[in-house]
């Protein structure tokens, strides 16, 4: 018979949820006001500042920025994390052991630096557009989890089966993608989804990296917020929160959560 937890421990488990999820339902109050000013609690019910986001240019342009960097950037990052990773486990004995702290250090890299590094030699020295500027920007910060997660996924893998394949008359490339890939999707896609949201709420390196016409939502954020006080701010926070509940949900209905937690 399973004992229930003591109550000490059920009350904190309270306080931190609720200390988790209050910032939440501030947020979700904020955006629902019928008022003129970010205030808590709402004056008033309303989807006013809603339907004020969803028409804003400049808000709908942005997002469709950091959709597209945060996609192609988390999508580059995996073509170069999953080999990386896969020769990191395959090989460990044959490799240095600081050589896999090369890869970590977009993490261990202030952001501010990091940014004003790429700002200084690869828009200042190579005048490359800002898309790419930012494309390069958001790759480079999406390889750590690639690899950190990808690899958590591989130490699991035994690669005696891999060897069991190429014995059997495989090629090494299809084994990988036919043995080794199959075993690590869950991996894989949890990488996906930590880089992804990694990106598209990254400020620091985009603000570097963004230029006239072109901006991340964030950034369109982080300017809009130092001339307006208005509920708009809220409004485009519980949007992405949907978004992110939305990501998912898709995950849970596809693959199932615990397929993808393993």
């Amino acid at each position: 018979m399973q004992r229930k937890p003591h109550i000490l421990v059920r009350l904190l488990a309270g306080f931190v949820f609720a200390f988790l999820l209050l910032p939440l339902v501030i947020i979700l109050g904020a955006s629902l006001t019928s008022g003129t000013f970010l205030t808590f609690p709402p004056q008033g019910l309303s989807l006013r500042w809603f339907s004020f986001v969803l028409q804003q240019e400049n808000f709908i342009s942005s997002f469709q920025t950091s959709l597209i960097v945060a996609t192609f950037g988390t999508g580059f990052a995996l073509l170069v994390g999953v080999p990386v990773a896969y020769a990191l486990a395959r090989f460990r004995n044959g490799l240095p052991g600081w050589y896999s702290s090369i890869f970590f250090l977009p993490v261990l890299v202030p952001e501010i630096v990091f940014g004003f590094s790429l700002l200084k030699g690869v828009i200042v020295e190579y005048d490359l557009p800002v898309i790419t500027a930012l494309l390069i920007g958001h790759t480079i910060i999406a390889i750590p989890y690639a690899v950190r997660i990808v690899g958590a996924s591989l130490s699991t893998f035994d690669f005696a089966a891999e060897e069991a394949a190429i014995s059997l008359g495989a090629s090494p490339i299809k084994t990988f993608f036919t043995v080794v890939l199959p075993n690590i999707r869950s991996g894989i896609i949890a990488a996906f989804i930590l880089a992804f949201i990694t990106s598209l709420n990254d400020v620091s390196v985009s603000l570097f990296l963004t230029g006239p016409g072109i901006s991340t939502l964030p950034i369109e954020l982080f300017t809009y917020v130092e001339q307006h006080f208005d509920p708009s701010v809220a409004a485009v926070s519980v949007l992405l929160m949907f978004l992110t509940i939305a990501v998912i949900a898709i995950v849970e209905r596809s693959l199932g959560l615990s397929k993808v937690m393993r």
